[in-house]
């Protein structure tokens, strides 16, 4: 099954816009997504496996989104007694302004305008981050910008690097076609899922992009039933 990849075909939500209702559901909807059907919880375990109790991270969320993961994160640290801050970068400034107000008052979280291929942290060139973190964003660009991605993600992190995205294949398609004809039938989110799907990369490309990209004694597994991912870990 060959990726369905047209650099002219834009997902909805990554056309131009100003904040509308219809954006502001359609984030809601993947925020439901990564809740119900495996994002948060593969994070989570990650997390757990990373940080420790009493320690002090600072985190980049590339791609933000809503800033749903941002903010998944600083409740489970708190829980765990884990110091966290977060910079959360997005290239749509709609987007962003939406995640800004969900997150109004959250002071550990740090909204950032730009590009995730040539991203440079606020705090300057040599800055890095304890955890490089990235979710379902790679299916929304070429392979050789979804290699460039994984080796900025590399080049940022000084300690751990997390990127899941959808796995290209039959049961990922069939169910996000059922879970978008049956629970999130919005006409943006209906959509932009459907055309992920078929947009995302096979569990043997995303191995192969990391190797391309300079990652080396990574770790990749599948989370049932649509997600993969991939991570690089450190002592």
């Amino acid at each position: 099954m060959k990726r369905d990849w047209n650099p002219d075909e834009l997902e909805l939500m990554d056309r131009p816009q100003p904040v509308s209702p219809e954006l502001e559901r359609d984030l809601e909807n993947l925020e439901g997504l990564n809740r119900h059907f495996g994002s948060h919880a593969a994070v989570r375990l990650f997390l757990e496996r990373w940080l420790r109790p009493g320690g002090r991270y600072r985190v980049l969320d590339l791609c933000t989104g809503y800033g749903d993961i941002p903010r998944m994160m600083l409740d489970w640290a708190r829980r765990q007694g884990v110091e966290l801050t977060v910079d959360a970068l997005d290239f749509h400034p709609a987007t962003l302004e939406i995640a800004r107000r969900k997150s109004e008052g959250e002071t550990a979280i740090r909204f950032f305008q730009g590009d995730v291929r040539d991203f440079v942290p606020p705090d300057g060139p040599a800055s890095r981050y304890d955890l490089v973190h990235c979710s379902l964003a790679l299916h929304h660009f070429s392979e050789a910008d979804a290699e460039r991605i994984l080796r900025r993600c590399r080049e940022l992190s000084s300690g751990h690097t997390l990127v899941i995205d959808l796995e290209r294949n039959r049961l990922t398609q069939a169910a996000v076609w059922l879970v978008t004809a049956a629970i999130y039938r919005d006409p943006m989110t209906q959509h932009d899922a459907r055309l992920s799907a078929r947009r995302a990369f096979s569990y043997g490309e995303l191995g192969n992009l990391a190797t391309r990209a300079g990652w080396r004694d990574f770790g990749q597994r599948r989370f049932l039933p649509c997600r993969q991912a991939i991570w690089m870990e450190h002592a």
